[in-house]
């Protein structure tokens, strides 16, 4: 490691949102994606809400302390491209599209990037958002040890062909 890297186990931990309609993120995060709601700060007069996979404090922070009734920054600004959640392998992140399809949310488009396999979508106030598996790490890289790098759009209903296969 060399001496100024961060250390190797960082990651990031959580999100944390400005939207505009905290009812309808909570919605969207918690039946479109399958999130958990850890915590309502509403019940503590915090107009925010935590929401997490699995025993996790949380993954997704959502509030509208600067941004109640705002709308999304218009193209052309900086701000958040979008946030990433990784599913275990291609089977799981089937069962986002179908959860996704069966709440009624578009996907805007599935691509193959080589290592990973990604569908892209946006939450109600038009954040960005990846769905993806990583393929396993040997694949990642082309015989001579270059990242594979690909962009290669496929239908994202290709992935609900896979939702009862592991891997």
């Amino acid at each position: 490691m060399k001496a100024n890297a961060i250390h190797p186990a960082v990651r990031v931990g959580h999100v944390h949102l400005r939207v505009s309609d905290l009812d309808r993120a909570i919605g969207f995060y918690r039946d479109a994606l399958g999130l958990g709601v850890t915590a309502d700060g509403r019940e503590a007069g915090l107009d925010a809400a935590f929401l997490a996979a699995g025993d996790y404090h949380h993954h997704v922070g959502l509030n509208t302390w600067e941004s109640a009734g705002g709308t999304p920054p218009p193209p052309g600004h900086t701000g958040l491209y979008h946030v990433a959640f990784v599913y275990p392998d291609r089977r799981e992140l089937g069962h986002a599209v179908r959860r996704l399809l069966d709440h009624g949310w578009p996907v805007d488009h599935a691509t193959d990037h080589g290592g990973t396999v990604s569908v892209y979508l946006s939450d109600p106030d038009g954040n960005g958002v990846e769905l993806y598996y990583d393929r396993p790490r040997s694949d990642w890289f082309d015989a001579h040890g270059r990242p594979v790098l690909k962009n290669d759009h496929f239908n994202p209903r290709e992935l609900l062909l896979h939702e009862g296969q592991m891997g």
